[in-house]
């Protein structure tokens, strides 16, 4: 930790601990960042981006046809303008509920998931006279966008050792005498029943493993049911036979080239030559100064090789193993201000039999306490995104600082505070990222 002393205010930022492991590969070239080879790098990718039909599953409810769809800036696996709608209200209990939405003139309600889908894959030719589009009902007055996420690099992200999250969020509450501090979430390991890792992944860190979040989204954005998640959301108007995606010759489904593929994307990459003007350097001397640094975490480290992590499932391979990355970020739920007052729903994130099985530190109370606070946003690659914030309605830099409150208060009023030529310099950071 370093502290910083003002004319009128004791600032504090942590601030990363030199390593000596290497550099983490970064770049937008579609090559693999040592995990598996270029060939089979592309030939993941080539599953990321296959557009689905309904031959292969797709709907009867979904988002998009292809995981490109949804990431896709400048690269496959980058961040994108789409969002998902999600939404709920309170109960007489001043509880968060999920929203029940009737589908099909009231035939069907679809239940245990925030999520609203906004695309069907019928009326049809197969269904004339049948419609199953999701609306939102007048009862549910809680209602959020999220912007679709960055999946450049997640395989480092992934990598990290849960003690090292926890051990942020103990720093960071200590260092700002309580005023900052990171949730850490421990979530369901999907692909290992029973067992719980620290969540990562998703605005809400509703995931802890790439794998799971394959599942989650393969099924809840574009439809298509899978070992992780097996059950449709429903199964009005579905043409496909039951179950989808099946392993190939190779003895991989769909999601374990998907999740292979994100674990072998090489991080976002700087704007080198902008980062190295004095301008953008006096700017990155700010960022740490006035506290950003405290949860846009510059650099963090990955575990060691033949680390298992995920329940056991997945050990960490020496291109992952012992190194340094640059997410400029925390990957710790905070509240900010922002939050879109949304629980996450278990049986949407971790499969309808989720309460039948015994997790091991899961804890409802703490999901509960997720409701106002998001993961905070990596601003690796931030200047290729032209909306920010988790739900993209900030489309400047100086909008989205300014909307810091909360947790980041503080923070934001030493922005304020600051001469206009270094907020510029602030900011002439910020596009170097």
């Amino acid at each position: 930790m370093r502290l910083f002393v003002g004319a009128a205010v004791l600032s504090f930022v942590l601030v990363s601990v030199p390593s000596q492991f290497p550099e983490a590969p970064t770049g937008f070239d579609n090559k693999s960042n040592g995990i598996v080879d270029d060939a089979t790098h592309q030939a993941d990718q080539a599953k990321f981006d296959e557009v689905e039909g309904l031959d292969d599953g797709l709907g009867p409810l979904y988002n998009a046809q292809s995981c490109r769809e949804c990431h896709q800036n400048p690269t496959s696996g980058g961040p994108s303008q789409i969002t998902e709608l999600r939404v709920g209200h309170l109960g007489r209990d001043r509880h968060f509920h999920n929203p029940e939405i009737t589908i099909a003139h009231g035939a069907e309600t679809i239940t245990g998931r925030s999520l609203v889908n906004l695309r069907a894959i019928c009326p049809s030719g197969a269904y004339p006279n049948r419609e199953i589009q999701e609306r939102v009902p007048d009862t549910e007055s809680i209602r959020a966008t999220r912007l679709s996420l960055n999946l450049l690099g997640d395989g480092f992200v992934e990598a990290v050792a849960d003690q090292t999250l926890i051990d942020l969020s103990h720093e960071q509450c200590k260092a700002s005498h309580g005023k900052i501090c990171g949730q850490v979430l421990y979530v369901p390991i999907v692909e290992a029943p029973g067992q719980t890792g620290v969540g990562r992944f998703g605005w809400k860190d509703q995931q802890a493993s790439l794998l799971s979040f394959s599942g989650d989204a393969y099924l809840n954005e574009m439809g298509i049911t899978n070992r992780l998640f097996p059950d449709e959301v429903t199964k009005l108007c579905n043409t496909a036979s039951e179950p989808n995606n099946q392993p190939g010759p190779d003895g991989l489904a769909d999601v374990d080239h998907f999740a292979r593929f994100m674990r072998a994307t090489k991080a976002p990459a700087r704007d080198t030559q902008l980062a190295g003007t004095p301008v953008a350097k006096r700017g990155s001397d700010l960022f740490d100064k006035i506290g950003c640094a405290t949860c846009h975490v510059r650099t963090l480290n990955t575990a060691a090789a033949g680390t298992k992590i995920n329940g056991g499932t997945f050990t960490i391979p020496d291109a992952l193993a012992r190194k340094t990355f640059s997410p400029f970020g925390d990957f710790l739920l905070h509240d900010v201000g922002t939050g879109d007052g949304i629980v996450m729903a278990m049986e949407e994130h971790y499969g309808r039999n989720m309460y039948q099985i015994q997790w091991k530190n899961l804890s409802l109370d703490s999901f509960a306490k997720t409701q106002n606070k998001v993961r905070t946003a990596p601003l690796w690659g931030v200047r290729l995104r032209p909306q920010l914030m988790h739900d993209g309605q900030s489309v400047t830099l100086r909008d989205a600082i300014l909307r810091h409150l909360g947790e980041a208060e503080e923070v934001t009023e030493r922005f304020r505070k600051l001469k206009r030529n270094d907020q510029e310099a602030l900011m002439e950071f910020l596009r170097s990222l």
